[in-house]
């Protein structure tokens, strides 16, 4: 299987209509429809690999654009060649020289590399008969370090403290609860915010979790006065409090939020491994909220999740939309059986829409992800689910448009 060459990378663009009910909608997005860059790598042998990017609808077909444009990088290469210096793979494709000025290790070039790395750990997890999580808890950490580039990040992690952070590899079992954790989103209208923080707070009672989620809404200062009015209900965090680029800004609100005991949750639109890298250094974050399509894929988050680990900072993914949550649950049960440890303020988001598309759904269990148990990284959607919903000419997209008389609000 490893000396399968790749001969074909096939990217398709399925959007869900999620808007028409506002599933997904915040105070910064108000009318998504959840989608992916879905890629299909297939080589010369019975192996395919799957993979994807999440997206919100309009732009998706830039993703695309972009997964086609990296396509002849990785056409033609085995699997074994890729693996063997994966870490050389990765760099190929963020750092080629005539695409890299769209954004180095940012933007759309980035989302089409985690759909196309998402889609070359699948393929190498279905050649090892394992689920991703189990080829990462049970590959020798001196390879699983070689999937890392450290480029940039050696200044808060070096090779040797991560080949560290591995070895320890401990493993403890967990107490099955039920649902005890719960977020609400915030940022529109602070008199609306703290009317549904105070029903939220009275239905969970003062024994559960809740968390709050502003979607970059706020500068600052507005950040830091609109969380202080809501610190009577007791939130554990507030996500996203400003934009995500601004480490700073996150720094200046996380040293503000000491006194009230609320921490500071961000990552899920964060580039690339230097910015999380900055938001550490910084003590800009109280929780890490990597997500498996934003940055390039697990040899990215591999970085993400062992600087985490040296700077005991607890990672809670980002998950929801299409697909999150079945590749997350991967990179969590790596960190947890591998690096941390603990569930100590340690949590993985979890939307229960959209699962049915996929051949490897999620299952959760008394409120807990379950490892999951087929090969892959659980990547794989239905045929069926990817040609009703493709767009613009899948069923429910023709039907759709022919409803709204044109495709003003839904450019191809």
């Amino acid at each position: 299987m490893f000396k399968s060459k790749i001969v074909k990378l096939v990217v398709n663009d399925v959007r869900f209509p999620t808007s028409l009910e506002q599933h997904g909608s915040d105070a910064m997005h108000s009318d998504p429809d959840y989608s992916v860059a879905y890629v299909v790598v297939e080589t010369d042998a019975d192996l395919k690999g799957y993979g994807l990017t999440f997206t919100v609808g309009r732009g998706t077909e830039i993703v695309v654009c972009a997964v086609e444009a990296l396509s002849s990088l990785v056409i033609g290469k085995t699997l074994e060649e890729i693996v063997t210096d994966f870490s050389a793979f990765y760099r190929l494709l963020t750092s080629d020289g005539q695409m890299r000025w769209i954004g180095p290790e940012k933007g759309v070039i980035h989302l089409a590399t985690a759909a196309i790395l998402n889609a070359i750990w699948d393929m190498w997890a279905r050649a090892e008969s394992k689920p991703l999580w189990k080829l990462l808890v049970d590959m020798d950490p001196r390879k699983l370090i070689r999937c890392i580039d450290f480029r940039y990040i050696t200044d808060a992690l070096t090779e040797q403290e991560a080949l560290g952070e591995v070895l320890v590899f401990k493993k403890r079992g967990s107490t099955f609860l039920g649902w005890t954790r719960f977020k609400v989103k915030v940022g529109a209208d602070l008199q609306d915010d703290i009317r549904r923080c105070s029903l939220i707070r009275k239905m969970i009672g003062p024994e559960n979790t809740l968390m709050i989620d502003a979607n970059q809404r706020w500068n600052v200062g507005e950040a830091v006065s609109w969380i202080t009015t809501l610190a009577e209900f007791r939130p554990l965090w507030i996500e996203e409090p400003t934009s995500p680029d601004d480490i700073l800004g996150h720094a200046a609100i996380s040293k503000a939020l000491v006194p009230l005991g609320i921490g500071v949750a961000t990552g899920e639109q964060c580039h690339n491994r230097v910015m999380f890298k900055q938001f550490l250094q910084a003590s800009a974050l109280q929780f890490v909220q990597i997500d498996s399509c934003r940055v390039g894929s697990v040899n990215e988050n591999l970085a993400i999740l062992l600087m985490a680990a040296k700077f005991k900072v607890p990672v809670c993914p980002h998950a929801g939309g299409v697909g999150l949550c079945e590749l997350v649950q991967h990179l969590i049960l790596f960190d947890y059986i591998s690096l941390s440890a603990s569930l100590n303020n340690r949590m993985c988001e979890y939307v229960d829409h959209l699962h049915e598309h996929f051949r490897s759904p999620t299952v959760i269990k008394n409120a807990h992800y379950m490892p999951p148990t087929d090969p892959g990284f659980s990547c794989e959607m239905l045929d069926e689910s990817v040609q009703k919903y493709g767009f613009p000419h899948g069923d429910v997209w023709r039907s759709i448009l022919k409803q709204k008389g044109s495709q003003d609000n839904f450019s191809e």
